[in-house]
């Protein structure tokens, strides 16, 4: 279930990752919106998860639920991650 790896403890023992361009931008907006996760990299490594899901045949709506159930972010927070994260990772699959 994407939101337990994305809060649990299972994201912030996940190995560093290396950030670029298409990273920082991604950490960079999430803050502008309030949307602060333990590190950049625990960002990082959820937005990528997101599109895993997605890849898996679920749909944002099911993601973001997903986040606003086991997180503390709000419908529109989790909405505008998911999105966010979509057009970040994997723009084939944003709609």
């Amino acid at each position: 279930m994407l939101a337990i790896a994305l809060f649990g403890p299972l994201g912030a023992a996940a190995p560093t990752a290396h950030a670029d361009a298409v990273d920082d931008a991604f950490t960079a907006t999430l803050t502008s919106k309030g949307i602060n996760f333990q590190s950049p990299q625990a960002a990082i490594i959820a937005g990528h998860e997101v599109c895993d899901e997605i890849g898996l045949g679920r749909t944002p709506v099911q993601v973001a639920t997903d986040m606003t159930k086991n997180s503390n972010l709000d419908g529109y927070h989790a909405g505008y991650f998911v999105g966010l994260a979509m057009h970040a990772y994997c723009p084939q699959r944003a709609l």
